[in-house]
């Protein structure tokens, strides 16, 4: 949003009046026409912009209500950059081990008996699924287990991040996920580095350890780095089989 969006929103708190169930309810166009000192063509441009983004929730026959856009105005951006070129798949693949590390550090303070069992099963899920020729079963777990990395630290600003990417992630994951297990040599029992090296993060949040976890993430970021290098030439490609 530019300045004048960010003024105005703050404006539109302070005048909004806070309803039994914690929503904020707008005036009536009239009462902002005067209190904004604004035109009503120019209000209900602005205001238009405002339920483009999100900020605005028009219930016919109760008001205007703001709210909260949530990740879905981020998701857009970042979805909308990719596209124009504006945002590479190596530069999503730095955001997100940038995030991931601090993330998984805070993580293992945090995370309950629940939260390991959790991040265990996960990572069971990804051995299964690659050993069944699962490639999808096993992204989709990849996702779950780094996604509840996030829901354990529980920021909203994390969160929204993490949503905000979650198409690109998603993209760059099946890529890289795709081109390790054709170059990774499996091991003795047939599993995969790039699924089993989840388990010493697994550990590192069992022993609540942030030193220890700092270790595992950053080893499974360099594992993915020596195996799969840049995701620049996979990107787009049908990397699911």
């Amino acid at each position: 949003m530019d300045d004048a969006l960010d003024a105005l929103v703050a404006r539109l708190v302070d005048l909004s009046a806070i309803e039994r169930d914690g929503t904020r309810r707008l005036p009536p166009e009239r009462e902002l026409v005067e209190q904004l000192d604004m035109s009503r063509g120019t209000l209900r441009e602005r205001l238009s912009q405002l339920e483009s983004l999100g900020i605005l929730d028009r219930r016919q026959g109760h008001g205007t209500y703001l709210r909260s856009p949530g990740a879905s105005v981020v998701r857009t951006t970042f979805t909308l950059m990719g596209a124009l070129g504006g945002l590479r798949p190596d530069q999503v693949d730095q955001a997100r081990e940038m995030l991931e590390i601090v993330t998984t550090v805070e993580a293992a303070k945090l995370a309950t008996a629940a939260d390991v069992a959790e991040l265990g099963r996960l990572t069971d899920a990804m051995i299964a699924a690659t050993a069944a020729a699962e490639h999808e079963a096993g992204l989709e777990a990849d996702l779950a287990f780094h996604r509840h990395l996030v829901t354990i630290v529980d920021n909203p600003i994390l969160d929204v991040l993490q949503d905000g990417l979650a198409g690109m992630l998603r993209d760059t994951l099946a890529a890289r996920r795709a081109k390790a297990l054709r170059t990774e040599t499996p091991a003795a029992d047939g599993t995969y580095l790039t699924d089993t090296v989840h388990r010493q993060i697994v550990a590192a949040l069992a022993a609540n350890d942030a030193d220890a976890a700092r270790i595992a993430i950053r080893f499974h970021f360099d594992h993915h780095d020596a195996v799969v290098g840049s995701t620049d030439d996979d990107a787009g490609r049908d990397t699911t089989a």
